[in-house]
């Protein structure tokens, strides 16, 4: 949860489309995020499975951008500016937790 939350503060600390006001709200941020990639995020690739098979899976970074929207509705203190800096806070995210959990 620490990893998750030091992961979330880092990209959004990176990322100038991306704001966060406090590690807490980071922490929040991603347990929300954990839990709608766990409800919502296996339906809507189920939804759209024909597309991301024509797009060879690239339309799974588009459901992933809007995880990351929902999200930033969900939470109050983290704000996405457009859909563009949810599609690189969602790719930023998934290279800096990779990173950190093979530190960890």
């Amino acid at each position: 949860m620490l990893v998750g939350g030091a992961t979330v503060f880092i990209t959004a600390y990176l990322l100038p489309g991306v704001k966060l006001d406090s590690f807490l709200t980071a922490v929040i941020v991603s347990v929300v995020l954990g839990i709608v990639n766990a409800v919502i995020r296996p339906i809507l690739l189920i939804l759209t499975l024909p597309i991301t098979i024509l797009t060879l899976g690239l339309f799974s970074l588009v459901i992933n951008a809007l995880m990351v929207l929902l999200v930033s509705r969900l939470v109050p203190g983290f704000v996405i500016g457009s859909f563009l800096n949810a599609l690189l806070f969602s790719l930023v995210l998934s290279i800096i937790s990779w990173f950190l959990h093979k530190l960890v």
